[in-house]
């Protein structure tokens, strides 16, 4: 799974192994709390959702200004 944050077009790409999907940046956040609602609600999934949400919170953290 990978994440690509493209400021200038205001937009987010997510690559899996056979998919690629892009928003917009504003929905970044959605996308996070709904996959981590997917995992709390679907436990049995057993880590299926782990990966989607580790790159998204990279993404968050990309956009976050420096210190």
């Amino acid at each position: 799974m990978q994440i690509t944050i493209d400021r200038e077009a205001g937009t987010f790409t997510l690559t899996g192994k056979v998919w690629a999907n892009t928003y917009p940046l504003e929905e970044l956040p959605k996308w996070l709390e709904f996959y981590r609602r997917q995992r709390e609600s679907f436990p049995k999934a057993d880590g299926a959702y782990d990966d989607i949400i580790g790159v998204l919170e990279q993404g968050m953290k990309s956009l976050q200004p420096s210190a």
